[in-house]
């Protein structure tokens, strides 16, 4: 998962990347990076950490330009080194970078194909297949200056070679930004403005609540296979560009990635969330109507607002028992199993007057591979707790994400071909109750009833592009293997400094 924006502004725009960028970093602490245009010569600056550290002042001042797009990256797909960072850049036609997110499933295809036509691919990140791709159509254009239609038919011929999630933000220079979605709309993407003395200055980004930190207004969210296009000059068009578009975003982003505090595809992230506490309180009233629970306690932070709905729901206390370290990163994208494993004792530490001599209910987004949860059920029984109890907001995760979330292979999943009893043994609980997929999609489209299909693969199995066979996840297997991203990263530098690239 990771989160991308794009400014065409009146001024220079570097400052206000950097602040959008920073609101985004729980979508991605691996890796940021920025560019600029600034006189027909790319300004970039991408390297392995985080935005504060990425960027320091001598950066900032050499990244001038009113137009640019800005990256933070977790990795998916390829490896974690600082080569992969984006956004990526080639040379022709125009110049052209880009930044992306979510995953493309057809991407040795791409890549094979783009060979062919002579274009080099100089890693394995399926962003920089895309990048050529796009580059390769635009190539066919033969006016020095880009008109609308001339854009949007090469993203059209994008979406009929693509396969999987992407949404894409792409400066060309002298010429201006496009963004795109994916035909289905797996991954979100949200066009905003902000009205200047000037002019009007548009942006795009990943989530709505990077556009209200630098003060933009929200228009509404990119459509799936839409193409947004805003010249240098200012100027915004849009159109559809696949042939069969399809609302299915990833339920996932309100289960997990997303700010509560953002908007995407007309849902509250926050709303949807209350909602998913309140289906599950109800389902745990059903099914333990004789449990011993004293209290509910979070698992900070994303559970938090699901908690107090169940707490509520049960007519019982809430209460905060985990204090969080907010200096550690989020341990679900932690780039290593060792490293999510040491991270989890760093990042919370017990109340010990809340669990003891009580049964306590925690209640957690979701389980993934079970090491975190086990660790944390450890941590509430060493603080004195009697019973503790475990309820997921999210259905058993049985299958491998293929559309942008690095989630491990099936055999990594403590819930694939497990029931819960198994899974509570596992982990050390006395007891566990996930939500019902159902009651999750209901809780979500409660907030937009146009949405009537969601990306559910990782529950159901089902994936939505139709594209995945056990071959595709297979390769995924040796992909996400935590020994083979090590083995990939030490073949590859681990840092890249500032370059100014001027376009010939």
């Amino acid at each position: 998962m990771c989160g991308i924006v794009g400014i065409v502004g009146q001024s220079s725009v570097n400052q206000t990347i950097y602040d959008a960028l920073t609101v985004l970093q729980h979508r991605g602490q691996d890796a940021a990076g920025i560019v600029t245009v600034d006189r027909g010569a790319f300004r970039l600056r991408k390297a392995n950490g985080l935005v504060k550290d990425v960027f320091e002042v001598k950066h900032m001042q050499r990244l001038q330009g009113n137009a640019g797009i800005g990256h933070v990256r977790y990795p998916t797909a390829g490896s974690s080194s600082a080569s992969e960072a984006q956004p990526f850049y080639v040379n022709s036609p125009f110049g052209i970078s880009l930044a992306h997110n979510g995953n493309l499933t057809n991407t040795v295809e791409l890549a094979e194909g783009l060979i062919k036509k002579r274009r080099h691919v100089n890693t394995t990140s399926d962003s920089e297949v895309l990048l050529n791709l796009l580059a390769d159509e635009l190539q066919k254009t033969t006016s020095l200056e880009l008109t609308s239609d001339e854009v949007f038919d090469a993203v059209a011929k994008v979406h009929e070679q693509a396969r999987g999630a992407y949404a894409v933000v792409a400066m060309i220079i002298s010429q201006g930004l496009v963004a795109f979605r994916d035909p289905f709309g797996i991954r979100p993407l949200v066009l905003g403005k902000h009205e200047t003395a000037t002019g009007t200055e548009y942006m795009v980004a990943s989530e709505s609540v990077a556009l209200d930190a630098v003060g933009f207004e929200v228009m509404r969210d990119v459509a799936p296979g839409e193409a947004i296009y805003i010249s240098l000059n200012g100027e915004l068009y849009t159109r559809q560009c696949a042939k069969e578009p399809s609302y299915a975003p990833c339920i996932f982003e309100f289960v997990y990635f997303a700010r509560p505090d953002s908007t995407i595809d007309k849902v509250s992230v926050y709303a949807s969330r209350v909602n998913m506490g309140a289906k599950l309180g109800e389902k745990i009233k059903k099914e333990w109507y004789d449990h011993d629970i004293d209290v509910v306690i979070p698992i900070p932070e994303t559970s938090c607002d699901i908690a107090l709905e169940i707490a509520r729901c049960m007519d019982l206390p809430y209460r905060q028992g985990f204090v969080k370290n907010r200096y550690i990163g989020r341990t679900f994208i932690m780039p290593g199993q060792q490293e999510r494993k040491k991270s989890v004792r760093r990042k919370l530490n017990a109340i010990n007057t809340e669990f003891k001599g009580k049964n306590v209910l925690l209640v957690d987004d979701s389980i993934v591979r079970g090491t975190t949860s086990e660790q944390i059920i450890e941590m509430a029984r060493e603080a004195g707790a009697k019973k503790v109890y475990f309820a997921s907001a999210a259905p058993e995760i049985r299958f491998p994400n293929v559309y942008g979330i690095d989630m491990p292979t099936s055999n990594e999943l403590i819930a694939h071909g497990r029931d819960a009893d198994e899974i509570a043994k596992l982990i050390g609980a006395d007891g566990i109750i996930f939500q019902n997929l159902a009651d999750l999609v209901e809780a979500v489209r409660m907030e937009n009833p146009e949405i009537k299909h969601f990306e559910t693969s990782v529950f159901d199995g089902h994936y939505i592009t139709n594209d995945v066979d056990q071959a595709y996840l297979d390769h995924l297997t040796q992909l996400r293997n935590d020994d083979a991203k090590a083995d990939r990263n030490k073949d590859i530098g681990t840092n890249l400094e500032l370059h100014n690239v001027c376009h010939p």
